[in-house]
């Protein structure tokens, strides 16, 4: 209760130095050249340094529902890609595609390469799609391109609805893959624009959010049609789809465009109205105050290269930044979230019968939505890298502990542990590793490269996860090596690497504002310094 009296007392006296400061243009003046400009930036930067999250809420309602409805286009990806994992698992999809391995039991599984092939599909149109997100937003900004994506989404989705084969399906998936990637490089970057910095861990970690939704429905569609033996168990959830990128068009459409978007590309006046509507509290004063905020930021930003291209993440200071997101993003794979997106054939291969594995299934994507909005106030006490260590650390214990219980002598017993492990380690990826990184990158990359970075970053995620996810089921599939939860020792080998890299090299941003972030890059602070490191409000460089 006394701090939220002290933030309102700071916001008080900021206010009075505002009104008494004289009146400046800010559309038409250069901030880091315009002492009184210069107050308007570091005065907004204050207000937001003192802001609360609850007030903050308060304060921009519009905002959080534009970035929540922005990240909510990565359940179209997280929907194709548990729907895949739980079609393997069904009997009907088995028997129509598979080969049979259990005579006696009339036992069918679909072979590892096209397993893997499913799987892998999306992700490779995902990685082009990624790669031509950067340019298109650059030049069409993050609607539009949003915008088209949906529109491309769903003309794809015919393509693997009336798919036959299974190479058919696969050819689906892989056109499906390019709007996913439009979604995955946009989302977090546009989600941590538009809100204000208390609010950017909190709103980037909705993405993972978003992929539990996607996972809910999927447990539940399947679940429901998987005691189908027609085509129907797998064509109605296919069809399912089709229930996202019409509405969601719609709403985009109707959202204003990133203000950081629009200042880099000089268009100050439709900035200052975005921002006006992203917090329709604020006054005018305080709109001009935001919009100089941003202005010295990308002036900053720009003294230091020119229009950006895929090579300035190479250059300079943007390589070590360009590093930390690729790597964020390319260790979701590597501490057991690939247990979680073949949650069904999992617990299926560690013996629990294919009816109850769904049922588990449904449990477990439940209790991961549960686990995303516990992370709202996680990223609100503790740090990002403190969030992504910690959770790393726990999956890696929970791992071994799998690996451990599957190499025991198995029974019933064994089996429903493993199966609760799997669903445990589903749990803390949910609510620590994979929301955090989201946030994590979205801070990482620069504003004039934050279109690419992310981008690029998602890129790295597709070259790693296309040949796990070929280990994965190689790991679990009957066919393969039939592992079952010995995979635990594999993933959590991987985990321990990804928490050694984190160790070093992850730093600390929260309560950083992007011109602070900026300025920690350029002065190359180590990762274990930024949090201690102090940068004065006046500094430019």
């Amino acid at each position: 209760m006394s701090s939220g009296i002290h933030e309102t007392k700071d916001e008080s006296r900021q206010d009075d130095v505002v009104e008494k400061a004289p009146s400046v243009d800010v559309l038409h003046s250069e901030v880091l050249g315009n002492k009184d400009a210069m107050n308007e930036a570091i005065h907004a930067e204050n207000r937001e340094h003192a802001e609360g999250m609850l007030a903050a809420v308060k304060a921009h309602p519009m905002a959080c529902i534009w970035a929540f409805i922005m990240c909510f286009t990565i359940v179209m990806e997280s929907f194709d890609m548990f729907l895949n994992g739980n079609f393997v698992a069904q009997s009907a999809f088995q028997r129509k595609y598979g080969v049979l391995v259990n005579k006696a039991k009339d036992e069918y599984a679909i072979p590892t390469k096209w397993q893997s092939a499913l799987f892998q599909s999306g992700q490779c149109g995902a990685f082009v799609g990624v790669f031509l997100a950067g340019p298109v937003t650059n030049l069409l900004g993050y609607r539009w391109t949003t915008i088209l994506a949906l529109m491309l989404m769903n003309a794809t989705i015919f393509i693997s609805f009336f798919a036959d084969s299974l190479a058919v399906l696969t050819v689906g998936q892989t056109l499906e893959g390019i709007p996913w990637g439009f979604f995955i490089a946009n989302s977090p970057a546009y989600a941590s624009e538009v809100v204000p910095l208390v609010l950017r861990g909190a709103t980037t970690a909705t993405l993972q959010m978003s992929w539990s939704i996607g996972g809910i429905i999927v447990a539940a569609a399947t679940y429901g049609y998987n005691k189908r033996d027609d085509e129907w168990a797998w064509r109605v959830p296919l069809a399912l789809q089709w229930i996202f990128p019409t509405p969601l068009l719609i709403l985009i459409f109707l959202a204003p465009e990133s203000p950081w978007w629009l200042v880099r590309k000089g268009r100050k006046e439709e900035a200052l109205r975005s921002i006006r509507r992203l917090a329709s509290g604020k006054t005018k004063e305080h709109s001009e105050q935001a919009l100089a905020m941003m202005e010295r930021t990308v002036e900053i930003e720009l003294a230091q290269g020119g229009t950006p291209t895929l090579l300035d993440l190479l250059k300079g200071t943007d390589l070590r930044r360009t590093l930390i997101t690729c790597f964020m993003y390319a260790s979701q794979n590597f501490a057991g979230n690939l247990i979680a997106n073949q949650a069904t054939f999992f617990f299926e291969q560690a013996g629990i019968n294919p009816n109850r594995a769904f049922q588990l299934n449904l449990i477990n994507s439940c209790l991961g939505f549960i686990a995303n909005a516990l992370s709202w106030p996680l990223t609100a006490w503790f740090g990002r890298r403190t969030i992504y260590l910690w959770g790393t650390a726990t999956n890696v214990m929970f791992l071994m502990i799998l690996g451990i219980c599957a190499s025991v002598e198995q029974n019933s017993a064994t089996n429903y542990a493993q199966a609760v492990l799997g669903i445990i380690i589903s749990f803390v990826f949910a609510g620590t590793l994979g929301p955090i990184t989201y946030t994590a990158i979205a801070e990482t990359s620069s504003i004039r490269l934050r279109a690419l970075s992310t981008a690029v970053g998602r890129a790295a995620y597709y070259v790693a996860e296309i040949p796990m996810i070929y280990l994965a089921s190689k790991l679990l599939n009957p066919t393969g090596w039939n592992l079952a939860g010995k995979c635990g020792y594999v993933w959590g080998g991987t985990a321990i690497v990804c928490w050694i890299i984190a160790y070093v090299f992850l730093p600390e941003m929260k309560h950083r504002s992007y011109r602070e972030i900026d300025i920690l890059f350029q002065r190359r602070i180590p990762a274990r310094k930024f949090k201690s490191t102090v940068i004065d409000v006046k500094d430019n460089e």
